[in-house]
């Protein structure tokens, strides 16, 4: 197999590279602080849609490496092919299988590429845990995506990121340049909104959950979480009160009924509202890149920060032994830290004085790059990028 030298190919919010050494390093780096944590008791089998990077990745190195449970993976990567390299997602679910099986034999991983929308994916799902499980006890949905082929009508959705009801004007960071700018946005048609809904919202989570109980699947007492964010008045208008928000309002939707789904086999549903981190998908919002840099700078000085395996760790432990903390919606609220009164306070004297000239002193602004290029495995101190490297890396279907 030839080796390359692998850089990164960076426009906006998309790397089109991804290195699989570095991927390595990112998962090994959250191994680690799964292990100094204590054990998570309670999970045993764990099914994790959209597994292979951010929060969903997150979810399943501390399920394995901090409750030992084995874990079902359904993700959609790219392996590699020619002189392109696979996806930063399939490089991490390497690395997790590799960890896995060095640090906790015996422990299964069983993976499935493709499409999770798809009614074809959810049977392949079924049958998979049905062969190596006989049930999972912890639904985890964290599934990001543009765009959805419905599996009852082949309608595909795309969505938008848009304020609706009228336009958006607000301040927001050029990651291309490193330009702190005024954006303006229009706000989205009813039509706009309807897709966003679909790709985004709660159905698909509900159409799991269904797939589950027909196939059998579900233990008793089983437990699925989705995960969300409304972060602060800030980011509303975009997010909170835009498309996203929309989206995010009819996982509350779906989870009142998947709570009546679940009734006879003594379920629980979750929504848990995390905290704002760097991912592929964060990334892509406006407004959020800038307020991330400005957040994380308050947060760290404060000791307050938490990336996506740190709020993984404390959200299973809360679930499964120290009481969560729950609004008045039934939501966990892992983003307590980050709405407290005084680090707002800090974000909201600091925001209208940010500038292009002052960005990387009053914001976090170079951590925010370090962090979206560590998503793909650039920028470890511990890796030599000029050397060449093995890119075409197999997935087994089964570990353990």
């Amino acid at each position: 197999m030839a080796k390359s030298i692998i850089e990164p190919r960076i426009k906006g919010f998309i790397c089109t590279t991804a290195h699989p050494a570095g991927c390595a390093t990112h998962v090994r780096e959250q191994v680690a602080h799964v292990q100094g944590q204590k054990p998570i008791v309670g999970m045993h089998n764990v099914l994790v849609i959209g597994a292979s990077t951010g929060y969903g990745l997150a979810s399943r190195i501390a399920a394995a490496f901090g409750a030992h449970a084995n874990t079902v993976g359904v993700y959609f990567e790219r392996p590699s092919a020619g002189d392109r390299t696979a996806s930063a997602g399939w490089y991490n679910t390497v690395a997790f299988n590799d960890e896995l099986r060095r640090h906790c034999p015996g422990v299964k991983s069983i993976n499935i590429n493709g499409d999770a929308f798809s009614d074809a994916i959810k049977a392949q799902t079924v049958a998979a845990v049905k062969k190596s499980l006989g049930t999972v006890d912890l639904v985890v949905y964290s599934l990001a995506s543009p765009r959805r082929t419905h599996p009852k009508t082949g309608q595909v959705f795309h969505s938008v990121l848009k304020p609706t009801g009228k336009a958006f004007q607000g301040k927001t960071v050029n990651t291309d340049r490193g330009i702190v700018h005024e954006v303006t946005l229009d706000p989205a048609t009813e039509e706009e909104i309807a897709a966003t809904v679909a790709v985004m919202g709660g159905e698909d989570w509900e159409l799991w959950i269904e797939a589950l109980l027909a196939g059998g699947v579900l233990a008793p007492r089983a437990r699925t979480v989705a995960y969300s964010y409304i972060g602060p008045e800030l980011t509303w208008a975009i997010y909170k009160d835009g498309t996203i928000g929309r989206a995010k309002m009819d996982l509350d939707r779906a989870a009142q009924k998947i709570r009546k789904l679940l009734a006879p086999v003594q379920g629980q549903a979750f929504i848990s509202v995390n905290k704002a981190v760097i991912t592929q998908a964060s990334s892509a919002i406006p407004v959020v890149p800038l307020y991330i840099s400005l957040l994380f700078k308050i947060m760290k000085e404060a000791r307050l920060h938490e990336g996506c395996i740190e709020q993984m760790c404390r959200l299973f432990s809360e679930l499964y032994g120290e009481k969560a903390t729950i609004d008045g919606e039934g939501r966990i609220r892992m983003d307590n830290l980050e709405l407290r009164e005084d680090v707002q306070a800090a974000v909201a004297a600091a925001w209208p004085m940010l500038t292009t000239e002052n960005l990387h002193t009053a914001t976090d602004y170079d951590a925010y790059i370090a962090g979206f290029l560590k998503l793909f495995g650039f920028g470890f101190s511990d890796i030599d990028y000029a050397q060449p490297v093995e890119t075409e890396l197999e997935i087994s279907d089964e570990n353990g």
